[in-house]
């Protein structure tokens, strides 16, 4: 029987070569990896950020757990003494914002610093001192935007929304301040999750390839602008505070100790996981880099339907505008 030869096919060239799929980009959202389900990652996340918003109780994390942890961090009672003084201003700042750590806003925290912890080393120590590099980049970005809104608030004086106590058609200027704010982050880190699932392009993109550390700086300033809508009345308290004094210098202290404030907790948690944890979550994610892609968009989903869900939707639910379930302790 005659033995069939089979012979290599011809090289593609010119416009044939041209046709050949190129791998896709990857960026700091999106690692070029798709996962295989992205529908249930979608679905899954958002029902967790939606079942948050149901379940979460404003009041206990504001009254039971923020005002007990300002009150032991200052000595007094953080609401019923005036702050008297510069020292005590600043003081006050860096106390409310640790205080501030888990109220609803700060839930998207969370999700910017998750992705983060997989980062390899070959020591505990090595893991904990490459995560500092990041998290430097995440508290600059927060600081800058929360200074500069300082610095705003002392020239503009009680003046702002946020100082707003009218209750026109139900909502005060300081609430529609708030619920503005954070649909626009909640949408925002939304966005994130779908491009981290290459659904939807990637906006830094281009700029981090030539600054990697633009998507930290970015996701701090997410963090920073969240004293632009707090209404925590630990915040405004500062907020008046910061006004009344009329210098910018100040109040950009106390609003960047607020921020420093809030994510110190987080950090140190973060850093705790990546150094116990991030060798064995590197070799999870190494394994399948999808994995990365999955966790990275989860967070951000979850964390962008809370905030849109939480303070927006919600919101109207509790001034009887519409009907949104949630749980009796929450009410």
């Amino acid at each position: 029987m005659a033995q069939t030869v089979q012979r290599p096919a011809p090289a593609r060239s010119g416009p044939e070569r041209a046709k050949a799929p190129a791998p896709r980009s990857s960026s700091f959202f999106f690692n070029g990896h798709v996962p295989r389900r992205r529908a249930l990652v979608i679905v899954v996340s958002a029902l967790f950020g939606f079942a948050l918003t149901v379940v979460w109780s404003a009041r206990f994390v504001d009254r039971t757990i923020g005002d007990t942890v300002a009150d032991t961090l200052l000595g007094h009672s953080a609401k019923g003494t005036p702050i008297a003084g510069a020292l005590a201003g600043i003081a006050f700042a860096l106390a409310s914002g640790v205080a501030g750590t888990f109220t609803a806003c700060n839930v998207a925290v969370f999700s910017a610093l998750a992705p983060l912890t997989g980062a390899g080393s070959a020591s505990r120590r090595g893991r904990m001192a490459a995560a500092l590099r990041p998290l430097s980049r995440l508290a600059l970005g927060a600081v800058v935007v929360s200074a500069v809104y300082g610095m705003m608030v002392a020239m503009a004086g009680t003046s702002m929304p946020q100082f707003d106590q009218s209750q026109g058609s139900g909502f005060s200027g300081r609430l529609i301040q708030a619920m503005t704010v954070y649909g626009l982050i909640g949408l925002v880190m939304t966005y994130l999750g779908l491009a981290a699932l290459g659904l939807v392009r990637d906006p830094l993109a281009k700029l981090s390839r030539e600054l990697p550390d633009v998507p930290m700086y970015f996701m701090g300033g997410l963090i920073g602008a969240f004293l632009i809508g707090r209404p925590f009345p630990l915040f405004r308290q500062l907020f008046r505070d910061a006004a009344e004094s009329r210098n910018a210098l100040y109040a950009a202290l106390e609003f960047a100790l607020q921020s420093l404030g809030n994510i110190l907790v987080v950090a140190v948690l973060f850093l705790l996981v990546t150094g116990f944890f991030g060798d064995r979550l590197h070799r999870w994610t190494a394994a399948r880099p999808s994995r990365a892609s999955a966790l990275m968009a989860a967070s951000f989903i979850a964390a962008g339907v809370f905030m849109v869900l939480y303070w927006d939707v919600r919101m109207l639910a509790r001034h009887d505008l519409i009907w949104y379930p949630m749980a009796p302790w929450a009410a």
